[in-house]
């Protein structure tokens, strides 16, 4: 069926304000907004729409949804304007769609909706080829922050070099396992001994001593078997340790030194190559940096995802902490997904730790899925990931 004219009740929800426009490809949308929505709730859609292609019209118009008689006014207006419009009531409140089933009784034109649960447009008037209309389009990282009024920010790790790395994670993971208690420590280590110059700038060969300085006057000695075992997955080579005096090693490059001297990095790491073994994702990303606004001040409000992926239309949210899971935590990702995902996206917390009744208990009122240390450790974590999206 084409359309022409596609009226839009405009939702809080990101996806209801889009898919419409996505599936039927409309010449025009006309956006039904509540008074006081954002002004630039108008850009961010029109930047969306070009991100994605969309070339569609857009109208926007303000009206107070507590006034049912000025709500009706306004669909008779638009449809009288427009008697070749289709209306999709996914989005709206109560009162907009009370007065929009109304109106479109009076002028018989075609409605459908979407089923979250089916993935389908369905009709409920006068519009049967648009009956089932399965839901086929597929959303990247990027179009979800976009749809929610925000933009990507260039985050930690680049992503598009990380296929040079797959079958180091695994080998990289397994090291951690294995020192999982020491970790920290082992890292502030090698922290301590591979600074950066003044400049910035550094140096991949790392020269320090046996002992050093560590947090809150602690003393640090080398962590020589979990060096030994880094150097044979070759995640640095050259190793040479003088007991009692000193270290050296070479990083195999940048990249390779910033995970070393991340605490997080490794299980983030896990986790996405865990994600894209699972074959069900359209788009996988590490280190997404969110803008909430999308105007990319210096200061503006940002948020970074350790793991986010998109099958089809549905994001993942994927928070990775190798400590205790604390409350704050799953309330914060629970904040990121209703914002840049609403009600169809789903969240996970990894926790290189055991959840605790508490922690799971929280998780479970905010709808988290958890992944702790006996999935890690079984190696279930594909699995989970997968039982997530069921």
């Amino acid at each position: 069926m084409e359309v022409k004219t596609l009226v839009e009740l405009y939702d809080e929800r990101p996806l209801e304000n889009v898919l419409g426009v996505e599936i039927f490809h409309p010449d025009k949308v006309i956006y039904v907004c509540p008074e006081g929505t954002p002004e630039h709730a108008q850009r961010q859609l029109k930047d969306y729409f070009d991100h994605r292609g969309i070339e569609a019209a857009m109208e926007f118009l303000y009206v107070n949804i507590y006034d049912t008689e000025k709500i009706l006014a306004l669909f008779r207006s638009v449809l009288k304007e427009h008697p070749d419009a289709v209306m999709d009531i996914t989005g709206g409140t109560d009162a907009v769609l009370f007065a929009a089933g109304f109106a479109c009784s009076e002028a018989a034109i075609p409605v459908v909706t979407y089923s979250r649960t089916m993935n389908k447009f369905y009709s409920i008037q006068n519009a049967p080829s648009m009956h089932g209309f399965v839901c086929d389009i597929s959303f990247s990282v990027e179009d979800c922050f976009l749809m929610a009024g925000g933009s990507m920010r260039k985050g930690r790790v680049d992503n598009s070099i990380l296929s040079r790395y797959m079958e180091d994670i695994d080998p990289f993971f397994a090291v951690f396992l294995k020192y999982r208690r020491q970790w920290d420590r082992i890292v502030t280590y090698i922290q301590r001994i591979s600074p950066a110059r003044e400049d910035g700038t550094y140096s991949l060969s790392v020269q320090g001593d046996y002992t050093v300085k560590g947090e809150q006057g602690a003393r640090l000695t080398a962590p020589e078997e979990a060096l030994r075992d880094l150097e044979k997955i070759r995640m640095i080579s050259g190793l040479k340790i003088v007991p009692e005096e000193s270290v050296e090693f070479y990083f195999r490059d940048p990249q390779v030194r910033a995970w070393l001297r991340d605490v997080g990095s490794v299980l983030e790491l896990y986790i996405y190559k865990a994600c894209l073994d699972t074959g069900i994702f359209n788009d996988v990303r590490t280190s997404a940096v969110v803008d909430w606004n999308g105007d990319e001040k210096d200061h503006a409000v940002s948020n970074e995802l350790d793991v986010m992926c998109t099958q089809g239309i549905t994001p993942v949210f994927i928070s990775c902490k190798t400590c205790m899971i604390r409350t704050e935590a799953l309330n914060e990702l629970a904040v990121l997904r209703d914002r840049f995902g609403g009600q169809i996206a789903r969240a996970a917390i990894v926790t290189a730790e055991p959840a605790g009744a508490s922690a799971r208990n929280r998780a479970a009122e905010l709808n988290i899925r958890i992944i702790d240390l006996n999935d890690l450790q079984e190696g279930n974590v594909a699995e989970s990931i997968r039982s997530l999206m069921k």
